[in-house]
């Protein structure tokens, strides 16, 4: 019997439509009086609308034809909602048919956001090939592991050859140096096929530094400055089509890429003093894009601002699903390494943030943070801890070293087994950085292509780097070599050897045993769940009321000084180090349901 497929396809107002005779074109450009399009070796001119749209309909084009939008000064731009820049983002754009691709994962309907154990890949380095069809292939590894859900770092076009993808510039063309867009559905499709969901990191905040051509014909921009560059312009004048593409966008990936969900890099970068603010219209439109289907949405907001995460009656979310935990990160990593430079300095030795970011969510709600100048986050200690995604390193946190050095060369290995017994069993919802699960030792660095900007770059990642210690910024990469990127790809050879395989089977079976005995337990978990104590300079405990009524308790000590106490009668749901009745001994972490 042959195999059932179906197609799917996001009409929307952007860029380009098939038709029954060829294909539509069109482009918001009120700022110019005419634009013609060139499209294999033709030049047409456009039809105008009195809101500032162009449109014509071209027989005869079909998928793969080049095309290009010139200016009335002569300036060739291209589609700011091409679905592919196949000569990078300065080059023409490619007609897609988004029909073109056969999905083969009919009745797909995600999961449930409490199975979720997310691992978070960047395409380029992830595979020695960086291509969307090499890491189709490493699928099979992560769904053994018990890998539930692929959290994939932004694909939006960007200018050079590697970049993280926060520079994006073509928000539907996933970046040419990955593969073609049918080879990103098949990895999607791939990973539904083994029951993982897929979700996306995508940035509405700013555009990259170089190649977003839609200022010359439109007012996309505005005069808010965000760290990397002007925002856009989603509450002045001519707003509506800016909110609009941005909104498209983000169902465009749900629909037409079927993923499972986005992960919204910065929202505290995105101002809007309209009626009604960016970051709510995107939840829900987004959650509403795709009906039947689980859909998850991730932020990311430096503010802390929890009431973005509030909960229905019933448990569901109101607008997003979770939000990534830096405060939980920060206080470990800040307690475990002795660091206390940079966004580390306010929780160096605190051990008291490290259990009430367990407990609670964030670890400041409120009060005054003198780095920043400003009171910081807002009380959480109502939502349950599945609005909140763990981690232990992403990223951004090994990227944002001198080296990008990873979690097993700054700490001991006992220390690293006992942060990843902490997170994977903790009731947050756990995200693994590619290679963690078998202590890979290539850096994760920062790095760039964009060559006409290499100095500035240089210069701003020295000064982000200058609270560093000496020692660390001596071995500083340069973000802009070849090198930087190359050094950053997996081997994924390393998994032979002994102390690798003996993290795979840590990891593996710390997530059979939260598949097994936790997972069903998160069901129902609601606010004001956790509760902790402080047992001693790095040692805590922690209570969670979990969703059937049962407790799961946590007693972690981050030192290497055996901790003094009472842990008797007990018997043990996992214990990472070792424990008697009267003590914990160095780097532990004990777990246990009552």
């Amino acid at each position: 019997m042959a195999t059932r497929t179906v197609r799917r396809e996001q009409e929307m107002k952007f860029g380009t439509q098939m038709t029954p005779n060829g294909v539509r074109f069109r482009l918001w450009a009120p700022l110019v009086p005419s634009v013609e399009l060139e499209v294999d070796g033709w030049s047409l001119p456009m039809k105008q609308d009195v809101r500032g749209w162009y449109e014509v309909e071209v027989p005869g084009v079909n998928h793969g034809s080049r095309y290009v939008f010139c200016l009335p000064d002569g300036k060739k731009v291209p589609d700011p909602a091409s679905r592919y820049q196949p000569e990078d983002v300065d080059g023409p754009s490619e007609v897609i048919d988004p029909l073109a691709f056969e999905w083969t994962d009919l009745g797909w309907r995600g999961r449930p956001w409490e199975e979720c154990v997310f691992y978070e890949v960047h395409i380029g380095t992830f595979t020695p090939e960086g291509t969307f069809r090499a890491a189709a292939e490493k699928l099979g590894h992560l769904a053994e592991l018990g890998i539930t859900a692929l959290q994939i770092m932004p694909l939006a076009d960007f200018a050079g050859r590697w970049n993280w993808g926060y520079d994006g510039v073509s928000l539907f063309a996933p970046d040419s140096s990955y593969g073609h867009p049918e080879d990103l559905k098949a990895l999607v499709n791939r990973a539904h096929e083994l029951g993982m969901m897929v979700m996306l990191d995508v940035v509405y905040n700013h555009f990259g530094p170089k190649g977003n051509y839609i200022p010359l014909y439109a007012p996309i921009l505005n005069d808010k400055d965000t760290p990397w560059g002007p925002g856009l312009n989603v509450d002045g004048d001519n707003a509506a089509v800016v909110r609009d593409l941005v909104l498209t966008n983000a169902r465009f990936w749900i629909n037409e890429y079927r993923f499972d969900g986005l992960r919204f890099d910065a929202l505290h970068a995105i101002e809007d003093s309209g009626p009604k603010h960016l970051i709510q219209d995107l939840a829900e439109q987004t959650r509403a894009a795709s009906d039947g289907r689980h859909i998850h949405l991730i932020a990311e907001n430096s503010h802390n601002q929890a009431s973005w995460l509030r909960r229905r009656d019933d448990g569901t979310p109101w607008l997003y699903t979770a939000q990534w935990n830096d405060d939980l990160h920060h206080s470990l990593h800040a307690l475990v390494t002795g660091e206390d430079q940079w966004y580390y300095q306010p929780y160096a030795k605190r051990i008291d943030l490290v259990a009430k970011a367990f407990a609670e969510g964030f670890a400041f709600q409120g009060e005054y943070l003198a780095r920043e100048n400003r009171m910081h986050g807002e009380p959480s200690a109502f939502l349950p801890p599945t609005a909140f995604v763990s981690f232990i390193q992403n990223h951004d946190h090994a990227g944002n070293r001198p080296a990008g050095e990873r979690l097993g060369q700054l700490m001991p290995r006992e220390a690293a087994r006992m942060l990843a017994a902490l997170y994977l069993l903790s009731p947050q919802i756990p995200m693994l950085f590619m290679g963690e699960e078998w202590g890979a030792s290539t850096p994760f660095c920062f790095f760039s292509d964009i060559k006409e900007l290499g100095e500035v770059i240089r210069k701003s990642r020295l000064e982000e780097l200058k609270d560093f210690p000496e020692a660390s910024k001596a071995r500083h990469i340069d973000p802009m070599s070849e090198e930087a990127f190359r050094i950053c790809k997996l081997n994924w050879d390393e998994r032979s050897s002994l102390a690798s395989a003996e993290m795979l089977d840590l990891y593996g079976d710390l997530l059979k045993l939260r598949a097994s005995v936790l997972t069903p337990r998160l069901v129902g978990m609601e606010g004001h769940s956790g509760a902790s104590d402080v047992l001693g300079a790095e040692a805590f405990q922690v209570r969670w009321t979990l969703g059937d009524g049962s407790t799961l308790n946590l007693a972690a000590n981050l030192g290497a000084t055996p901790q003094k106490g009472e842990w008797r009668d007990l018997a043990p749901l996992w214990c990472e180090g070792s424990f008697t009745e009267d003590a914990l001994g160095s780097y532990t972490a004990l777990f246990w349901l009552s």
